[in-house]
């Protein structure tokens, strides 16, 4: 009669100590967890913490209700022998009660690392991220967008959109306003340039259009085109053109193949526009 109880009850304790194990481990992780702005989780990362705590309390208070008593079964008497008796008691002997096997310490440690195995964000959340939520974008095209580094290269009839930041442009264009721009010698190198965007498919994602890619004939024109567009960002390789709109623009990114000194606090360096977005 009292085999069924106690067979229950020593399945009862079992998952209480494996859930009691497993609530320990997690307390870490969350102190762990927790040590980080909240404001660097995502919804969904809150979310699924908000969750495992609603599934444990209500696994907790399901353990904790009492249980039906079990049905009556026929007495049925058993042959045993005295080798599985004192096997038993053996048994007993080495795992005292509420003690937890290495297996059951290691599941439930197995199960707390899986839950908290770290989400990578997408591109567009680390664009959204490293501009800072900024709204308007503006940016040189030669040296930055294009392999080209200077207006000269435009008149040999080629001009070259990098593939490597062809997906980080595409994002930026998702979430911001942005406009390129750049100086240029004639008429034919603006057709050249126009004409490799439109192939590398950037004027196909809906958010850049051609009349977004301004053209001058000055370094000081493309200055004047930032400062008349007030954007959050803009992204230049002209350490001169940086400094002057340092005072008047919210952020800047230098992009230099060296690591410049830093000008001022809201100017950024990176060897690449991919670079400074993680993508390399």
């Amino acid at each position: 009669m009292s085999e069924p109880s106690s067979s229950l009850s020593s399945s009862k304790d079992e998952l209480f100590q494996l859930i009691k194990r497993l609530g320990t481990y997690l307390a870490l992780k969350m102190s762990n967890l927790f040590s980080i702005s909240l404001q660097k989780l995502d919804p969904r990362s809150v979310g699924a913490i908000a969750g495992l705590a609603v599934a444990i309390i209500f696994t907790y208070r399901l353990m904790r209700s009492p249980a039906a008593p079990p049905r009556r079964q026929p007495k049925r008497q058993a042959p045993t022998t005295s080798g599985s008796s004192i096997s038993a008691q053996s048994n007993a002997t080495l795992m005292p009660s509420g003690a937890c096997s290495p297996s059951e310490d290691l599941r439930a440690q197995n199960v707390v690392d899986e839950f908290f195995q770290p989400v990578k964000p997408t591109l567009g959340q680390i664009v959204r991220q490293k501009l800072s939520e900024g709204r308007k974008v503006t940016c040189r095209l030669l040296g930055v967008i294009l392999e080209e580094s200077s207006p000269e290269e435009l008149q040999v009839k080629q001009a070259t959109v990098k593939s490597s930041v062809l997906d980080v442009l595409l994002e930026i264009t998702k979430y911001c306003d942005l406009y390129l721009m750049e100086r240029v010698i004639d008429d034919e190198s603006e057709k050249i340039v126009l004409l490799a965007l439109e192939n590398a498919g950037i004027f196909t994602s809906g958010g850049l259009v051609k009349d977004k890619v301004l053209f001058c004939s000055t370094e000081n024109g493309r200055t004047s085109f930032v400062r008349q567009l007030e954007p959050d960002w803009h992204i230049d390789t002209n350490p001169e053109i940086v400094s002057q709109l340092a005072r008047f623009i919210k952020y800047q990114l230098h992009v230099s193949p060296t690591r410049p000194e830093r000008t001022a606090p809201n100017v950024f360096s990176c060897p690449s526009l991919e670079h400074f977005f993680g993508c390399v």
